[in-house]
């Protein structure tokens, strides 16, 4: 065993998962996982609904699909919860400050974990209440 083999095992310490969802690679698939979220852009409440759907369909196969679900899912709500805060805040004007500060990190966080996604790593959204363990 060389000296690469032995680095990379001890980077990937993520169980071997061999299941290929809806017939993709497993890293595409939670890579489009996340990703998703921008769904809204094209179909109004795609982007709620899409990685739902994915996570649900999933989830028992993959332990990979589910613990990324989970972290989508969990940014989701607490996304919506910010929101309602901000509307909430937007009557004395600090509420618009919070509603584009959670626009930002929603746009920033989807990119970086569909980007650890496809590197093979799981990403948990800063910020992000742990509903779903």
């Amino acid at each position: 065993m060389d000296e690469y083999t032995l680095i990379d095992s001890e980077v990937n310490e993520q169980p071997e998962d061999n299941s290929r969802p809806w017939n993709m690679e497993l890293k595409t698939f939670c890579m489009l996982m996340h990703l998703s979220q921008f769904g809204s852009m094209l179909v109004p409440g795609a982007g709620l609904v899409l990685p739902i759907v994915m996570w649900a369909t999933n989830k028992d196969e993959s332990p990979t699909v589910d613990e990324h679900g989970k972290n989508i899912l969990n940014w989701m709500i607490s996304s919506v919860i910010y929101l309602i805060v901000g509307f909430i805040l937007a009557f004395i004007f600090v509420g618009f400050i919070v509603i584009f500060a959670v626009a930002i990190c929603s746009l920033i966080f989807t990119i970086l974990g569909a980007i650890k996604a496809n590197n093979g790593e799981f990403y948990k959204y800063p910020m992000s209440i742990q509903f779903i363990k």
